[in-house]
């Protein structure tokens, strides 16, 4: 049994808005639904206020909020 040794790939992290330490700045609003199938498939969500990213992380109480998706949202009718 030989060993292969893989070629060198150029990798770059994809530009996020989070900061060095790999926490997001802030979160967004996105559909429910998509959450998982993103953060499974890394398929792209698209936001309220119209942000388009992979779902990386999930906040946690108390976590800053984008306030243009939160004035989005809060500006819906129930059930929406």
């Amino acid at each position: 049994m030989a060993t292969q040794t893989l070629p060198d790939v150029d990798t770059r992290p994809e530009g996020t808005d989070s900061t060095g330490d790999d926490e997001p700045t802030m979160f967004h609003y996105v559909k429910k639904a998509k959450i998982a199938e993103s953060a499974v498939m890394g398929n792209l969500v698209v936001a309220l206020c119209g942000e388009t990213f992979p779902v990386t992380k999930s906040p946690k109480p108390g976590s800053p909020v984008c306030p243009d998706c939160k004035k989005i949202y809060e500006s819906m009718p129930p059930g929406d």
